[in-house]
């Protein structure tokens, strides 16, 4: 048994499915355990803060964990760091056998903030038992020094552990997000995956190819350069006909979306050479608000880090004039709202992934999931499962 602690919609599921595993997943928010029963994803719907561990023991493989980010993240009031001594007090507590969790918690700004150190009651327990083999946890960059800690009580009970911070995009994920890791393992070394894409692409060597550039937007979308671009989704077409495990490759049309009226046609780069009346060329980019900050990517650079929350309807593809113009001749601005789908795709989620509950809710649950695509690198070196440097080798 693999035991995915705050589970989601299935980011780590997902992965682990494409490499021919599965996991059960305890999760608490309604939205999310429903999206994770329309993708066939084993769950227990409880707070993982009071389920018990007994039921696990003797049974568990590996771990998996993604605690809560909003108490941590940029894109909240970060009160996590003002309650961070009380989680590593919570995690050495813990570790120890001691569960003081209800009277740090008093003390906490962000009752969210302890979640963090849930984890390591899961990890006690188990090493009672000798388990799990192995651990791969993620958060925001500011966790990671709590996972240093855990770092060093892991390698107490005789586990390799590795930690630091990976971006994203360095494994394919069309979205520059950056993540602090912790892999620990009890059977082999601790190490990063090596990475398989660079921000410039590198040339081939003596010792083999070399990193292919990041993907951008549009080629994850599957964007053209045309006047009337043709909407596509992920299809079928991975080696002996199973799902392709990544946004990429053979494509199908979203006529049926289109016809129910719930789907917008994404916005794309316009053509110069079409009929009479064509609009000039413009250069769309993704702006994640409507704040003074807010990151702004050109759709041929990766995406910045997709957060949503109560922001969600405020994540735009903006356009502007690819070349001057006279005042005359410019085009109307246009800004057109992400799309669950288009948003659940530089997540490397499949743009058919079945997301439960209205926008708010679907954006929360993109936002809030580890990337498939990174995750089937965190997990592969685990279950012995090398992957290829086009990923094909997740559908065989």
């Amino acid at each position: 048994m693999i035991l995915d602690l705050f589970a989601g919609p299935g980011g780590w599921s997902y992965a682990l499915s494409l490499l021919g595993v599965r996991d059960i997943g305890l999760e608490w928010d309604a939205w999310a355990c429903r999206t994770r029963a329309a993708a066939g994803q084993l769950t227990l719907r409880t707070d993982v803060a009071r389920y018990p561990v007994g039921p696990f023991l003797g049974r568990c493989t590996g771990l998996i964990a993604s605690p809560p980010c909003q108490a941590w993240s940029m894109a909240g009031k970060r009160l996590g760091l003002l309650d961070q001594p009380l989680v590593h007090q919570a995690v050495a507590d813990l570790a120890a056998g001691r569960d003081t969790r209800d009277k740090l918690l008093g003390a906490c700004r962000d009752e969210r903030s302890l979640l963090a150190a849930e984890p390591m009651r899961y990890l006690h327990a188990l090493n009672t038992a000798g388990e799990p083999g192995w651990v791969a946890i993620e958060e925001v960059p500011d966790v990671l020094p709590l996972w240093k800690q855990y770092a060093a009580i892991l390698r107490s009970w005789g586990f390799s552990v590795w930690t630091g911070i990976l971006n994203a995009a360095d494994f394919g994920v069309p979205q520059t997000r950056r993540r602090a890791i912790l892999l620990a393992s009890r059977t082999h070394p601790a190490a990063p995956p090596e990475p398989t894409h660079a921000r410039v692409p590198e040339p081939p060597t003596l010792f083999g190819p070399g990193r292919d550039r990041w993907i951008s937007m549009a080629e994850a979308l599957g964007w053209g350069a045309t006047d009337r671009p043709v909407p596509t989704v992920c299809a079928g077409g991975g080696p002996g006909g199973g799902p392709e495990p990544f946004p990429s490759g053979s494509r199908k049309t979203l006529a049926d979306a289109r016809d129910r009226g719930t789907w917008q046609p994404p916005p794309r780069t316009r053509g110069t050479g079409g009929p009479a009346g064509t609009a000039p060329a413009r250069t769309w980019s993704l702006r994640t608000n409507s704040q003074t900050n807010a990151t702004i990517r050109r759709a041929d650079e990766p995406a910045g880090t997709l957060f949503f929350g109560h922001r969600a309807n405020e994540c735009v593809w903006v356009a502007e004039p690819a070349h001057p113009t006279t005042a005359e001749d410019a085009p109307a601005p246009e800004a057109i709202r992400i799309t669950a789908p288009e948003a659940g795709v530089l997540q490397t989620f499949p743009a058919d992934y079945p997301w439960a509950g209205n926008k708010g809710q679907q954006f929360s649950q993109i936002g809030n999931a580890v990337p498939p695509r990174l995750a089937a690198h965190l997990l592969a070196p685990h279950l012995g499962r090398p992957l290829g440097p086009d990923d094909l080798t997740l559908a065989a």
